[in-house]
């Protein structure tokens, strides 16, 4: 028996934009800093909407911000 997961949303615009200064925050290179926070600053702009290259590398940046990579951790405990 195989199990399906329903297909979630792609994040939306507003909610990308909500999580750029934690990415900017945690980014590991300049280059995703200062992308981060120029994006936040540009959303400020009236009438301002990403491309879709910016919207793909923001959708990226937040899918990485929460993706927590563990290896063999001793610490987790499992509830049963």
């Amino acid at each position: 028996m195989s199990v399906t997961f329903p297909s979630l949303p792609p994040r939306n615009v507003d909610e990308l934009l909500f999580h750029m200064p934690t990415v900017a925050k945690t980014a590991s290179t300049e280059w995703a800093k200062g992308f981060a926070l120029s994006v936040v600053q540009q959303s400020r702009r009236r009438g301002w909407r990403p491309s879709d290259k910016q919207v793909a590398m923001m959708r990226k940046m937040v899918s990485e911000l929460f993706t927590v990579l563990r290896g063999d951790d001793d610490d987790l405990s499992l509830i049963e």
